[in-house]
């Protein structure tokens, strides 16, 4: 991961990276974050997607926040991250919306 559009050298981790892409499906993953995350920190995790999907979708603060009980903190930060992030929410939700929408036409 040398890629120099994120700034950081990340050698180190790109083997957990490459560990989350072994994973075949949904059990898999379930499994496996929840075997390396604390539920704190995979609630955490779950909350800050779904502030961002709902985001992406163009919901408004109020209703982010008493839908998913992020703090207006943690919404502003996801927020910038999809305004000024690298796009990888972008990536994910372009394909899993391309996805639904080809299971919707079989």
């Amino acid at each position: 991961m040398n890629d120099k559009s994120h700034g950081t050298k990340r050698e180190p981790f790109e083997e957990m990276y490459e560990a989350i892409l072994t994973l075949e499906t949904l059990d898999e993953c379930i499994r496996f974050f929840d075997d390396l995350l604390s539920v704190t920190e995979l609630r955490a995790i779950e909350q800050r997607y779904q502030v961002a999907r709902m985001l992406s979708e163009g919901h408004i603060y109020s209703t982010i926040l008493s839908k998913t009980g992020a703090s207006s903190a943690t919404i502003s930060r996801v927020n910038r991250s999809l305004q000024y992030g690298l796009g990888g929410y972008e990536v994910v939700f372009g394909r899993l919306d391309a996805d639904k929408k080809e299971k919707e036409e079989k």
